[in-house]
């Protein structure tokens, strides 16, 4: 068989095969428009969730850069003159934060943004005396997915258990903190200097140069080993 032919016989099988297969989707156009429109309405409502999403995430983010940096705008200096966004005091500044973050959390419910509001919320709210409201919102971050963020909070929420009285729960949470290797925002040793220091608050002198010599021999080149080291010798 020459080449001419086998090049027919092809284009002949190819010819045919489309015609096959046009001649099935015009049979069956209407099983077709009945299984695809699903599928094309369900992409289409995927897309428009994600562009939803993004937008909703670029606003949270926004507002949240707004409130951190009203919580660390400057205060003003005495026999200065008022200025925008400097605030008289810590607690006019402690307020104006406290209001944003709430909106944050009100607004953004589902978004990661809410949860580190949360944490926000909760070192405003203790700023502010409301020891109870600031110990619902560290909770409320301390179970974020973000391991910093938890972690974050969990450290600020044993600093609020020492304050008002609750040492044992605040051993137990910076117990858990040390434990491991900590996370980026809140390393082991750091946990285990606060507890060390909350050891020594309420004189328990063993514990605390036992925690202590510890990090420090772990620590030998870190900051955390050379303020173990400091701590050391003024238990001598």
């Amino acid at each position: 068989m020459d080449s001419q032919t086998r090049h027919a016989l092809k284009q002949d099988k190819f010819v045919m095969a489309t015609q096959e297969s046009v001649g099935w989707v015009a049979k069956n156009r209407a099983a077709l428009l009945r299984y695809s429109i699903p599928v094309i309405i369900l992409v289409v409502l995927a897309v428009a969730a994600g562009v939803i999403y993004q937008q909703r995430s670029s606003a949270a983010e926004t507002a949240l850069g707004q409130a951190i940096d009203a919580y660390s705008a400057p205060l003003a200096q005495p026999g200065l003159p008022a200025e925008a966004g400097v605030y008289a005091n810590a607690a006019d500044r402690a307020r104006a934060a406290n209001k944003m973050f709430e909106q944050i959390v009100d607004q953004y419910k589902m978004l990661p943004q809410a949860s580190k509001a949360h944490y926000f919320l909760g070192l405003t709210d203790e700023a502010l005396g409301n020891n109870a409201a600031a110990e619902s919102e560290l909770k409320q971050a301390s179970s974020a997915w973000d391991s910093n963020l938890a972690s974050l909070a969990n450290f600020a929420l044993a600093g609020l258990y020492h304050q008002t009285g609750r040492d044992a729960q605040a051993v137990a949470v910076y117990q858990q903190l040390g434990a491991g290797k900590g996370t980026t925002a809140v390393p082991a040793f750091n946990a285990e200097l606060a507890l060390a220091d909350l050891y020594s608050a309420e004189g328990k002198k063993d514990q605390a140069k036992a925690l202590w010599a510890k990090v420090k021999d772990a620590d030998k080149d870190g900051a955390a080993g050379a303020i173990a080291a400091q701590r050391l010798p003024a238990q001598n």
